[in-house]
């Protein structure tokens, strides 16, 4: 019999919401003056036993039918003030009740509705209101609001009064798919479901039912509104059925959550019993080795304390003990999880389901001196911390995020270097040999010759930025070495094989100019390098590379072809479409004539430049309209004239030109001109204006006879 173990779970008893409300009360009740009158709306919580202490200790249980009537009632000698229990309530009472507390100063309300229950409130409201955007706008409800719940549990009524649209309860996951099926206009057409669960829902059941909504809509707007502690007791729940052969579960009997436990227990360990006092319980057998003990969110302490001590006297065991472990003992060292109650600018205070109270200094929570812990954290968050000191005695436990995020991380980052995964870090200094980087809140250290930074390189340059890398090495005191370069290697050799893969002949990259030699030009196309020989370079000749490129230069280039085996990408840069030939001929034909530069002189005529990369030919009986001795008699080389195309040989590719052609041109327009008089040129006005126009004339008149022929 000494193997014989209970283990009662660890999250037993009050949740916090529930806790709140229970201390807000009992805290009103001893400090309550002689006439004042307390009550709750509705029950408290789901546990007669501690409803009907409440009860002997003054406090009556209302309707929200009363609330009208009790303000009406309040004075300044027997003031009333109203408890909202965890589970919250409808807009419309908040509604009354603030309008009451409003118009008699004697009446008041505090509402412990749950952090995670106002939560659902406002995402109900979020909603609803873009609903009503969308009905302004001329449209209409293109959202309806999906519950997994009971629809007569308080907290679904609260939430749902808060959305008008259409809405649809369902107790489970098979249920929800069954009335999608049925609402067909909803699956086939535009309206968009917002899915919430009741605080204290089955886990299992809620991801079966989030599958489904994901399954049927594309976008759906799905919100994990089960409470973290409801989770928590579950999950532990079903790990002690698991672990033990016999299961009691203590919880009021309209208690939602302890109905889940019930189930879950059930189903993995067949001996579970469902108990609300210790006087329910039935005798334990002998056989059992290992009894668990759960017990529901609304489950006062003393209850549970009161169910293991009958058993003990059975079991021969110190439950009062077993009791007091599962409230938690802090010791400096633990890493330990608790729920956001208050927060401040400097702080932030966590129940710990403990005799302390929890505090994260903001200093422990982040290095950012300018972060708003308001807008970090809210009431009701879960938070896991690290106790750095215990003070039973000032009832605080000084906490430590930080210290849990960075250990968190570090874990991290050893699975990602046992896989061989790849980090992100922003380097944040250079130190002797190398730089740090800080990688999930630890410090990496990267020697220089990992860092991809050449020899004799500036390491500073990285400071500042994001790298990615790999860890190298991990050692003692969360000390680690990391390495960029593997990545870039990697990196390039990614790129390499993927720019292989693909390549082909003609395929047209967009490329650098890297470096040059005398026969060519090599251009980077993305990690892979490629050679331009230099008779692809110009349709011109040249004699280097330089001549028409720089480096560095961005240019567009095709395959001409490639040796995959050995690594070698023979590129063209020149194509017909900058072929001067090309150009010319589209741009001229014969009759054309074009201003053309002389770039030669030679016995039988001149070469001159027509556009780049392309030379006529002027023959020398071509150049004049009268015979000459030689071209360097009539021009000149960088002499610009015009001449006439006129003959093309694309065979050959040669062009034949003429200056004579246009000069004959010329002189026949000139002769083909009529001879204007001297007086048709310029009639004479007045008698002074005659006499110099007749001198003219006859000046003319003698020059004619003087160039006139002699006829025989």
């Amino acid at each position: 019999m000494a193997d014989r173990r209970i283990t009662v779970a660890k999250n037993a008893g009050f949740c916090f919401g529930v806790a709140r409300a229970t201390k807000a009360v009992e805290r009103e009740m001893a400090a309550a003056h002689l006439g004042e009158r307390i009550f709750t709306l509705g029950r408290l919580i789901h546990n007669e036993d501690y409803n009907r202490r409440l009860q002997a200790g003054g406090v009556t249980v209302i309707g929200v039918e009363d609330l009208a009537r009790l303000a009406a009632e309040a004075t300044p000698d027997a003031p009333v003030k109203v408890f909202v229990r965890a589970h919250g309530m409808t807009e419309e009472t908040e509604a009354l009740l603030t309008r009451l507390a409003g118009e008699n100063h004697s009446f008041s309300f505090v509402d412990c509705t749950c952090s995670f229950v106002k939560k659902i409130h406002s995402i109900c409201a979020e909603h609803n209101e873009a609903n009503r955007r969308a009905r302004e706008a001329g449209g209409g409800d293109d959202r309806f609001l999906a519950v997994l719940g009971s629809p007569d549990h308080p907290e679904v009524v609260g939430f749902l009064s808060r959305f008008e649209g259409r809405k649809m309860v369902f107790g489970s996951a098979e249920e929800a798919e069954a009335m999608l099926k049925e609402a067909e206009d909803l699956t086939a057409g535009d309206m968009t479901p917002v899915l919430v669960a009741q605080t204290t829902q089955n886990i299992r059941e809620w991801e079966k039912t989030k599958k489904i909504y994901n399954l049927n809509f594309s976008s759906p707007y799905i919100y994990d509104t089960i409470c973290s502690i409801t989770d928590s007791r579950q999950t532990e729940a079903a790990e002690l059925a698991r672990k033990c052969d016999h299961i009691v579960v203590i919880g009021g009997r309209d208690s939602s959550n302890s109905a889940k436990l019930y189930s879950i227990c059930k189903s993995i360990c067949a001996d579970t019993v469902w108990v609300e006092r210790a006087d329910e319980l039935p005798e334990i057998c002998p056989p059992y080795q290992r009894i668990g003990i759960v017990a529901g969110a609304s489950t006062p302490h003393d209850i549970i304390e009161e169910v293991t001590n009958k058993m003990s006297e059975t079991m021969n065991e110190n439950f009062a003990e077993l009791l007091e472990e599962s409230l938690k003992t802090l010791n400096t060292g633990d890493t330990v999880t608790g729920i956001i109650t208050s927060i401040s600018a400097g702080e932030i205070q966590l129940d710990l389901g403990a005799k302390v109270t929890g505090v994260i200094k903001q200093e422990q929570i982040t290095d950012d001196p300018s972060a708003k812990l308001s807008e970090m954290f809210k009431i009701g968050d879960e938070v896991e911390a690290f106790v750095i000191r215990v003070s039973d005695r000032d009832g605080f436990a000084e906490l430590s995020k930080k210290r849990v995020d960075s250990d968190k991380n570090w874990l991290g980052i050893v699975a990602a270097y046992e896989a061989g995964e790849n980090l992100e870090g922003k380097v944040v200094s250079v130190n002797k040999g190398g730089v740090e980087a800080i990688v999930r809140d630890n410090r990496i250290f990267i020697p220089a010759a990992h860092t991809g930074i050449p020899r004799e390189g500036d390491l500073s340059t990285l400071v500042g930025q994001t790298v990615t890398l790999r860890i190298l090495e991990i050692g003692d005191r969360k000390r680690a070495k990391g390495s960029i370069r593997l990545v870039l290697r990697d990196q390039k050799r990614a790129q390499e094989k993927a720019f292989w893969d693909e390549i082909e002949e003609g395929k047209i990259y967009t490329g650098t100019v890297k470096s040059m030699t005398s026969y060519g030009a090599f251009v980077d196309l993305g990690g892979v390098d490629g050679m331009v020989h230099c008779s692809e370079l110009s349709w011109k000749r040249i004699k280097s590379p330089a001549e028409v490129l720089a480096i560095g230069d961005e240019i567009t280039v095709f395959v001409k072809s490639y040796d995959a085996e050995k690594k070698r990408i023979s590129l063209g840069y020149k194509t017909e479409a900058t072929n001067p030939w090309f150009i010319f001929t589209h741009q001229f034909a014969v009759g054309d004539t074009a201003p053309v530069k002389i770039v030669s002189l030679m016995p039988f005529g001149a070469f001159a430049e027509i556009i780049d990369g392309v030379d006529g030919l002027i023959h020398i009986s071509q150049i004049a309209d009268h015979k000459i001795g030689k071209p360097a008699d009539v021009l000149e080389v960088g002499q610009v004239v015009d001449a006439r195309i006129i003959d093309i040989d694309n065979e050959n590719q040669k062009v034949s030109l003429s200056i004579r052609a246009l000069l004959e041109e010329a002189k026949a327009t000139e002769e083909a001109a009529p001879v204007e008089t001297a007086e048709e040129a310029a009639p004479v006005e007045t008698a002074e204006e005659a006499a110099p126009v007749e001198e003219t004339a006859a000046e003319v008149v003698e020059v004619e006879a003087v160039e006139a022929p002699v006829e025989e």
